[in-house]
């Protein structure tokens, strides 16, 4: 079992010293946060070195406040090139995926007005041609692009597991993989187990929280059957913590790896 957490729970004024704490909480990996404004290029230099150091990067998740299904055909262009410089990151240190939702806080069928300013079809063309346009970059550097479905109050867009899957099935890019967000997947999956099994070929990397989006071991989220239907996969890639803390991270996080530990 490969831990990962994210990198804003860790103390330290480098990536270097992130990377000593992360290994004394009990952790495999660290996953990059890709902030607007290319901050993760910026701060490329500052993760050569921590890479030299041991460092391991196996993801980023993307940060900005649009994505590849904005409305807006600026700020679609502006997250796609956004992207396609964290996939050339991931690539140089050795990672394997940039985690991205279709949208974040955009429209949520749920709320007032209900109805999206787009048809469906334009929803899906313009997730066809991001995803697409990203998804083949990621074949070109050997890593791939994760869609983490996220729930229906927070992307109207890509919700479930099979709809993430079912966009690489129609682009025919081996490239474009899942990510299986244990907190999303608790309000939007009939059967948690079934859903990770129907979809196992394009399954390729997942994050955890709680039912409360606390880290693990502080909801009612069925872990054993989480971890138990994982193993029987046969996954082998990292779980990342991109959670909320009950305390302190110090206290917080090592209990948690020791928790999630315990089902392996």
């Amino acid at each position: 079992m490969k831990l990962a957490v994210q990198e804003q729970y860790l103390p330290g004024d480098t990536m270097a010293e992130k990377w000593r704490v992360a290994q004394n909480w009990g952790f495999d990996g660290i996953e990059l946060r890709g902030r607007d404004g290319y901050e993760l290029r910026n701060r490329l230099p500052h993760l050569r070195e921590a890479r030299a150091q041991g460092a391991v990067f196996p993801t980023v998740c993307v940060e900005m406040d649009h994505f590849l299904g904005d409305f807006d055909p600026a700020k679609r262009r502006n997250a796609l090139d956004q992207l396609r410089s964290q996939l050339d990151i991931v690539a140089e240190l050795g990672g394997y995926g940039a985690v991205t939702p279709a949208s974040w806080g955009l429209f949520s069928r749920r709320l007032p007005p209900f109805i999206p300013p787009r048809s469906e079809e334009d929803d899906h063309s313009a997730l066809l041609e991001g995803f697409g346009e990203l998804g083949r970059h990621a074949a070109s550097l050997g890593v791939e692009l994760l869609i983490e479905p996220l729930n229906r109050y927070e992307d109207y867009l890509v919700n479930t597991i099979a709809t993430a899957a079912s966009i690489g099935d129609e682009l025919r890019l081996d490239s474009i993989g899942v990510c299986a967000d244990s907190y999303h997947m608790n309000i939007e999956e009939a059967d948690v187990a079934a859903s990770l099994r129907d979809n196992r070929a394009r399954l390729r990397h997942v994050q955890l929280s709680d039912s409360n989006r606390l880290e693990p071991g502080q909801g009612h989220f069925d872990w054993a059957l989480f971890f138990r239907t994982l193993d029987e996969l046969s996954y082998d890639r990292f779980y990342a913590w991109e959670c909320r803390l009950s305390g302190p991270p110090e206290v917080a996080l090592p209990a948690s790896v020791a928790f999630v530990r315990s089902f392996s």
